[in-house]
C-alpha cells in the first residue's frame, strides 16, 4: 500500500470521527444501524484502548424477554423490542439508568426453532416509533408513552410468514414508512406513516420476503430506495414504488446484511457461499456490475465502510478487510475472534463473538487485526434458545456502549475521562 493511499485512508477515517462528542441526553441513533444505517456512530472522545476487564458497566437491565432486537436511541430513551410470555413488547427504557418506563404490547409472540421474539429493532421518528414483530406486524406507537395509533399485518399486502419470521426495521422517507410484505401482491409497499393507508406496492416485483432492510440513497438528484432480496438486488422509485433496476444475485438459505452505499455505489454480501457484490449506479437507471467474489461472504454480523475499506466477518475465513473499490483482500483473521457482529465510533471497531460473547476493540488498520482491549460479556441470558447465539450488534451512543444477550440489556461507559 503506497504512503498516498494509506495517508488518505487515514484522512477519511479522522472525517468520519470529525464531529462533537454528545451527552446521554444527546444521543442519536434512532433506527436499525444507526442514523445512516452503515453502524457508523459520530461520536468522539470516547476510548481508545480498554483497561483489563473492559469498559465500567453503567447498568443492566434484565427484562427485555426473549428476542433479537437492537436499541434504538434518542435523547434518554431507549426503544427496544421483546417478547414477554405470548406477546410482544415495545419497551421504552431510561438510558441514563435503565429503568423501565413503559412497555406496550404490539402483537403476538413469533416462535422459532432458534428462538423465539422479535428480529428487527425500532424506528423512531419525531414523536413516534414504527416497529415490526416477527410475526409481520407493523405497529405505530406515540414515542412519548407508547399509546398505539395504527397496525397493519404484513398479510394484508399479500406476505407470508419467512422462515425465520419478519426481521427487516422498518424505512422511514419522508412521510411514508416503507418495508418489504414481499409475495405477488409486491414484494414492497409505501404506507403513510401517521395513518398507515397505503400510498404505493411494487406491483412489477413479486420475490418473497427475506431478511435485509432498505435503504435509502440519492442518484442524479433523484431519491432511491436499494433492498436486496432472495435473488436480487433492486433499485426503487421512492415516489410511485416502480422497480428502476434490478441485478441478480444468488442468494442461498436467507439473505440478511443491510446493503452498503455509498455515493453511486452498492455493495452486498450473505452468507452460506454467497460471496459479496458491487454495483455502480448510472445514467437512465442502468447498473454496471463492478465485482463479484467469495471473499466476503457475511452471515448477518453486519459489514462497515471506512474510506476504501470494507470490515466485516467472513464466513468460514474469518474477520476481513477488503478493498471497497477493487474487492480484493487486504487481510483475513480466523484466529483472532469467532464470528460475530460490529460496529464503528471514534476510529475502533466493536467486535462481538456470538459464541462466547467476547468483546473487542480494534483499530480499522490497514495491516491486520490490531488489537486495543477485550472483555467477556456477563452475565449472559439463560433463557436463550439453545440453537441461538448473540447476534444483536452493538449500538455507541451517547457515550454508552449497549450490547443485548436475549433478557439482558447492558450499558457500558466507553466516554474517555478527561
Amino acid at each position: 500500500m503506497s504512503i498516498m493511499k494509506s495517508c488518505v485512508f487515514l484522512s477519511v477515517v479522522l472525517l468520519i470521527t470529525a464531529c462533537d462528542s454528545l451527552s446521554a441526553q444527546d444521543a442519536y441513533w434512532p433506527q436499525w444501524r444507526g442514523a445512516n444505517r452503515d453502524d457508523i456512530s459520530h461520536e468522539t472522545g470516547l476510548l481508545q484502548d480498554w483497561a483489563e476487564g473492559g469498559p465500567e458497566k453503567i447498568w443492566m437491565f434484565d427484562d427485555c424477554g426473549l428476542g433479537y432486537s437492537g436499541p434504538a436511541i434518542v435523547g434518554d430513551r431507549i426503544y427496544i423490542l421483546g417478547a414477554r410470555g405470548e406477546e410482544v413488547q415495545l419497551i421504552c427504557l431510561r438510558a441514563s439508568d435503565g429503568k423501565e418506563l413503559w412497555a406496550v404490547s404490539i402483537g403476538t409472540a413469533l416462535e422459532n426453532g432458534w428462538g423465539n421474539g422479535p428480529r428487527s429493532t425500532p424506528t423512531v421518528d419525531g414523536d413516534y416509533v414504527y416497529s415490526l414483530s416477527g410475526q409481520g406486524n407493523l405497529v405505530c406507537n406515540s414515542a412519548k408513552d407508547g399509546t398505539q395509533l395504527w397496525s397493519k399485518s404484513m398479510e394484508e399486502f399479500g406476505g407470508s410468514l419467512p422462515k425465520w419470521g419478519f426481521s427487516e426495521s422498518p424505512t422511514i422517507h419522508g412521510n411514508h414508512v416503507l418495508c418489504t410484505p414481499g409475495g405477488e401482491q409486491g414484494s414492497i409497499v409505501a404506507l403513510d406513516k401517521i395513518s398507515g393507508d397505503l400510498i404505493w406496492q411494487t406491483a412489477d416485483l413479486e420475490d418473497t420476503a427475506h431478511y435485509s432492510s432498505i435503504v435509502i440513497t440519492e442518484h442524479l438528484g433523484k431519491q432511491v430506495g436499494i433492498q436486496l432480496l432472495e435473488l436480487q438486488l433492486v433499485g426503487f422509485d421512492l415516489e410511485y414504488g416502480s422497480v428502476l433496476w434490478s441485478v441478480p444475485w444468488p442468494g442461498k438459505v436467507a439473505v440478511i446484511p443491510t446493503p452498503v452505499v455509498w455515493e453511486d455505489k452498492i455493495y452486498v454480501s450473505s452468507g452460506y457461499g454467497s460471496g459479496c457484490m458491487m454495483v455502480q449506479m448510472g445514467e437512465d437507471h442502468t447498473v454496471e456490475k463492478i465485482y463479484d467474489n467469495k471473499i466476503m461472504s457475511n452471515h448477518h454480523g453486519g459489514l462497515i465502510r471506512l474510506g476504501d475499506r470494507i470490515f466485516g466477518h467472513s464466513n468460514s475465513k474469518g474477520w476481513t478487510c477488503q478493498d471497497f473499490d477493487s474487492g480484493k483482500k487486504v487481510w483475513q483473521d480466523r484466529n483472532a475472534l469467532g464470528k460475530g457482529t460490529i460496529a464503528y465510533a471514534d476510529s475502533r471497531l466493536y467486535c462481538m463473538s456470538e459464541d462466547e460473547g467476547e468483546v473487542v476493540l480494534i483499530a480499522p488498520s490497514q495491516e491486520g487485526w490490531e488489537e486495543h482491549g477485550r472483555f467477556t460479556l456477563e452475565p449472559q441470558s439463560e433463557i436463550r434458545s439453545p440453537k441461538g447465539r448473540i447476534w444483536t450488534h452493538p449500538v455507541i451512543a451517547g457515550g454508552r456502549l449497549y450490547l443485548r444477550d436475549q433478557d439482558l440489556l447492558f450499558s457500558f461507559d466507553v466516554k474517555a475521562k478527561k
